[in-house]
């Protein structure tokens, strides 16, 4: 326990870096996602084609490799960012990629019927969209939108490839220093532990939305 408590400020320390992380990227992404996912679903093909290719690359390379091509990457050409924009910047464009495909099948999943009645009533899209679809939306992707959240999590430990002291590294470094595996298992139990509430926290999410059938 005396050991427990000498390295736990460290790895909490850490843990500080890993929810600013967390929060910011999720604060970021979703809006971002669903403002992608509405362009994705208009009738603009141009708009459309744009973000495609933008979905296609962000899904389709490691979240690793965007964050060493734009830390490392860019200022070759001139383009330079610090550790922790280079962090935020290629966890939001990565996330609401993948919030923008689960919003865009939520809101496909809308029948047209009540697209059509919204504008009898004499609604705007605009305003079909917020009073109407998107709290449908919302109940029909939050299974997927918690997945992606407990996800990003896990994923934010990839911010030690830019030297950034997040709770991973923080464990890493106790480990190596003292020979013994029980700095990573309080890690272990950290990131358990914020996965747990963040299940809670979608669980009372779901429930609170059940009312839309």
């Amino acid at each position: 326990m005396d050991y427990i408590m000498e390295i736990l400020p460290a790895l909490l320390d850490g843990a500080k870096t890993t929810l600013l992380v967390f929060v910011v990227t999720l604060v970021c992404s979703i809006p971002l996602g669903a403002i992608v996912a509405v362009g994705n679903i208009s009738k603009v093909a141009p708009l459309k084609f744009i973000l495609n290719i933008y979905i296609w690359i962000m899904r389709g390379t490691p979240l690793l490799l965007q964050l060493i091509f734009i830390y490392y990457g860019l200022p070759i050409i001139g383009i330079v960012f610090d550790r922790m924009d280079a962090v935020f910047i290629a966890f939001i464009l990565n996330y609401a990629a993948y919030f923008a495909e689960i919003f865009r099948g939520g809101f496909l999943s809308i029948e047209n019927g009540q697209y059509e009645s919204a504008k009898v009533l004499g609604l705007t899209y605009g305003q079909t969209l917020r009073k109407i679809v998107l709290p449908q939306v919302v109940k029909r992707v939050l299974p997927a939108i918690g997945n992606e959240v407990i996800n990003l999590v896990k994923d934010s430990s990839l911010v030690y490839i830019l030297g950034i002291g997040d709770l991973l590294r923080a464990g890493k470094i106790a480990m190596s220093r003292d020979v013994t595996l029980i700095p990573l298992v309080l890690v272990a139990a950290i990131y358990l532990a914020l996965t747990a509430i963040l299940t809670l926290l979608f669980k009372q999410l779901e429930k609170r939305f059940s009312y839309y059938k």
